[in-house]
């Protein structure tokens, strides 16, 4: 749920090492071993009972804010579609400039027909970065599985949905791991907001954690899979709750 940006404090966040091929806000996530992402509650939503594009707060550990990400989606997409809506999702620094963007196409969810499968593809500069796509299942109620993914669709990660992605008073974490899902590389994390903000809105928090050595264009993939794991498990239509 988004409201309007507000003026964010001046704040030093580090300055990253130059990376070849990347423009300096990307460069950011060189430095970075974890971001939080918070979902901004928009009121006029609550009381109208439309669907806003959403706009996001991205965080380092300090709470200084880097990235601010700003949902472009068609009105009628969202009071129709839902959370299976298709968006551009811009993600940009303090100075208004835009750092990358994400992609996701109309499709809708919970089938298990290879034309239907969820992605989101991650651009920067016109720059394909990385690919998040739904995994195939044989079986519709197997636990959900995405595939990070190089520009050239090679599988990098493999991320694991919960069997029940949801929890009480607690987070909901999905861990992602090696290709042949062995190693634990990283999480991605749905972080519990409070009795009343759960209920009453799906304005929601996560965490990213990744190491600090891997590429900027795989933590900016993963960015990607936060979104849609957004979309996908905890993004509600207010006219149908």
């Amino acid at each position: 749920m988004a409201s309007p940006q507000e003026k964010q404090p001046a704040v030093a966040v580090p300055v990253a090492p130059p990376v070849d091929g990347l423009q300096a806000g990307l460069q950011y996530l060189s430095v970075v071993d974890q971001l939080l992402v918070h979902q901004q509650i928009e009121c006029a939503e609550l009381l109208s009972g439309c669907e806003f594009q959403n706009k996001y707060l991205m965080k380092n550990t300090m709470g200084q804010v880097v990235y601010y990400a700003t949902e472009d989606s068609e009105f009628c997409d969202r009071q129709c579609c839902g959370p299976s809506r298709p968006f551009l999702m811009h993600i940009n620094d303090g100075s208004g400039a835009e750092v990358f963007t994400l992609r996701r196409p109309l499709k809708c969810m919970w089938t298990c027909c290879y034309c239907c499968l969820q992605e989101i593809t991650v651009e920067a500069s016109g720059i394909m970065l990385g690919i998040v796509r739904q995994r195939h299942t044989a079986f519709p109620f197997s636990p959900l599985k995405l595939e990070i993914c190089d520009p050239q669709g090679q599988v990098q990660l493999v991320l694991k949905a919960p069997c029940c992605p949801c929890a009480c008073c607690a987070d909901v974490p999905f861990p992602y791991f090696s290709v042949d899902e062995t190693v634990q590389v990283g999480d991605i994390r749905k972080q519990w907001t409070g009795c009343a903000r759960e209920t009453f809105t799906d304005a929601d928090n996560f965490s990213v954690t990744f190491p600090m050595d891997m590429d900027p264009r795989t933590k900016a993939t993963l960015i990607g899979a936060l979104f849609l794991i957004d979309y996908m498990f905890f993004e509600y239509n207010q006219n149908n709750s």
